[in-house]
């Protein structure tokens, strides 16, 4: 697995480089966010840990860059505590935030979450949510009925565009109808046993599926919460 590592402090780039080689990754290094865009594009990387504070581009539009053209988990490195710029991030596409300093195997917990690959077979890939058609094999949401459901604008309104982490928790809601699902079982599936009550994380991408994917989102039919307990996905 190839990380790409932006961060323009030479300690912080030097010790994640020594850790994350020493586990087998394969680490490229960018240190302004210029060059990160660059190597993001071209070295093919599987996963980017980014500092906010990058020097030329910042932080967040390095994020919203990758987003234009690809959907490579972008996991945030700051010491930005405060929750709106965390939200600004996750909002921009990234699809985690540790805080610095942050301890090394939390971050490699997360590293590991967001490299995981859904299971499932073709046969159960294709579901149904009110008149959306999900597509778990390839990762495409649309309204049913394609191009004729996407208005005067044409075909590309019919799709719905997903960040990796929406996708890896759709996928547990749709491959589990009807179930409750507890919120300590979605925070460990999705981020990682570290954050087994991180409630914070799992409200917020909650409800950034309500809103990209149910007719009225305060008024969710498909995902429901069960108060006190988790959520509950109903087709």
């Amino acid at each position: 697995m190839r990380i790409l590592l932006a961060d323009d402090d030479d300690q912080l780039q030097r010790a994640l480089r020594i850790t994350l080689t020493a586990r087998g990754y394969d680490v490229l290094s960018a240190r302004d966010g210029a060059e990160a865009i660059d190597l993001a594009a071209n070295g093919h990387p599987d996963l980017i840990l980014l500092d906010l504070g990058m020097p030329r581009v910042d932080g967040l539009d390095v994020i919203r860059a990758v987003r234009a053209w690809s959907d490579l988990p972008i996991l945030v490195l700051s010491g930005r505590a405060d929750s709106a710029e965390k939200v600004e991030a996750l909002d921009a596409g990234a699809d985690d935030y540790v805080t610095k300093p942050f301890a090394m195997d939390e971050l490699l917990a997360r590293i590991r979450a967001r490299s995981r690959r859904p299971a499932g077979g073709a046969d159960e890939a294709l579901v149904r949510i009110g008149d959306l058609e999900v597509d778990l094999a390839a990762k495409t949401v649309r309204r049913a009925g394609g191009a004729e459901a996407a208005g005067e604008h044409g075909a590309r309104e019919a799709a719905i565009r997903l960040t990796p982490t929406e996708w890896r928790l759709l996928e547990l809601f749709v491959r589990n109808p009807g179930k409750l699902l507890t919120r300590e079982m979605l925070l460990s599936d999705v981020w990682g046993p570290y954050h087994r009550n991180d409630a914070g994380y799992l409200r917020l991408y909650v409800a950034q599926l309500r809103r990209k994917l149910e007719p009225v989102p305060s008024e969710p039919r498909h995902f429901l919460n069960e108060p006190g307990l988790g959520y509950r996905f109903e087709p």
